[in-house]
């Protein structure tokens, strides 16, 4: 520091605890007092919303496993592209399968035979019952022989119908509309399916519309459920507008409604889950993607202050105002968010404070410090 800044700062200080007016301390050597703009907060009544960041979930989703085991004959899809439900994703070897279908259709038209032998049997015994050519036992049996063959040919009917069903199966087709991940089998490989154990062979999930979900604190719960004043906690907030602003955006162009409210406040993270739906027609917003989330929080009469006015103490968000004696006396306040290209302040300020606007950035101006106060404006910067 030069020589004559030291005493320049050294003057300036004798002047500020001496109290001596800006005159008087020029007089016995002292710097004048720095000039300063001065406004006082700009009171407006602004539109409140309250921030969440989230991120995009997938509506629906599923992993596509096949249900027969067999080698991949085919892939018919391009991995990451956008299908349709009921579209062919994979065809499995069908050579067994169809061998099983005809052995089941054999077995259905043997059956067959059987009845219509049983039945013949049973006729011909009605037949001769009445000249007592046969017995009462003998048609029973017959009678008997008939059902049996009866309940073969269901057996081989449900047979035919499994195998006929593994056959359709041995073409994977997606379960939903959406957009397919990669394939993670490739043709000629050996996949098992069923029940259990299944290959997992790709996944899909569904973008139109899409899901975004994030973490309400128990305090601003309390707080809309008071306002809310519904009996049924788990739709109080369904249905309310939302907008969401993604990482590289700066407006806020994406508007869904919440329409699903978890059951329960998270013991350890005291927040609540909520979810928000949002049409998605160009397929632009993708699952994992992360955005800032706001909603309608009622209108209030705020004070509105610079940006730039807005300094950092160890702890806290500091005003400079000009107080008694024109000297600079700190603020403490609390923020919310910008509104229409000014910061609202939320406590610590008054309409009648005096708010330096100019000149601030003097590193003559400092609590404690007299200085010279010219009228200054805060006015909007933008329309929000």
């Amino acid at each position: 520091m030069s020589r004559s800044r030291f005493i320049g700062l050294a003057l300036a200080a004798i002047a500020a605890s001496t109290g001596l007016p800006a005159s008087e301390a020029a007089a016995q050597g002292a710097p004048p007092a720095p000039p300063v703009q001065i406004a006082p907060p700009l009171a407006k009544r602004i539109t409140n919303w309250d921030e969440y960041t989230g991120r995009f979930e997938a509506s629906d989703q599923v992993e596509v496993r096949a249900r027969v085991s067999g080698f991949i004959e085919n892939v018919h899809f391009r991995d990451g592209s956008l299908i349709q439900k009921g579209d062919l994703l994979f065809t499995i070897d069908q050579r067994p399968y169809k061998l099983a279908v005809d052995v089941a259709r054999a077995d259905v038209a043997r059956a067959k035979a059987q009845v219509e032998l049983a039945q013949n049997e049973v006729e011909r015994a009605e037949g001769l019952t009445q000249n007592r050519t046969i017995t009462a036992r003998d048609v029973d049996q017959r009678r008997a022989n008939l059902n049996s063959a009866i309940g073969t040919l269901q057996g081989a009917e449900a047979n035919l119908k499994n195998a006929e069903l593994n056959l359709e199966w041995t073409e994977v087709r997606a379960p939903l509309s959406g957009r397919i991940s990669n394939r993670r089998v490739d043709p000629g490989n050996l996949i098992a399916g069923g029940q259990s154990g299944a290959t997992l062979l790709t996944t899909i999930v569904a973008v139109d519309p899409i899901y975004f979900t994030f973490d309400v604190s128990e305090a601003d719960y309390l707080r809309y459920a008071r306002i809310a004043n519904v009996r049924d906690s788990a739709s109080r907030n369904t249905g309310t507008p939302v907008q969401v602003r993604l990482a590289d955006e700066t407006e806020w162009t994406h508007k869904g409604t919440v329409n699903f409210l978890d059951n329960a406040v998270n013991a350890r993270s005291a927040t609540i889950r909520g979810r928000a739906v949002f049409d998605n027609k160009d397929q632009f917003l993708t699952p994992g993607v992360f955005g800032r989330l706001r909603f309608y929080a009622g209108e209030a009469e705020a004070l509105l202050v610079p940006d730039t006015v807005i300094a950092s103490d160890q702890a806290h968000k500091v005003v400079l105002t000009v107080g008694p004696e024109n000297k600079v006396v700190p603020k403490v306040v609390e923020l919310g968010p910008i509104s229409q290209g000014l910061r609202v302040v939320r406590a610590g300020l008054t309409a009648q404070d005096k708010v330096i606007v100019g000149g601030n950035a003097n590193p003559m101006v400092r609590p404690g410090v007299a200085v010279t106060p010219q009228p200054g404006e805060i006015k909007l910067a933008t329309t929000n």
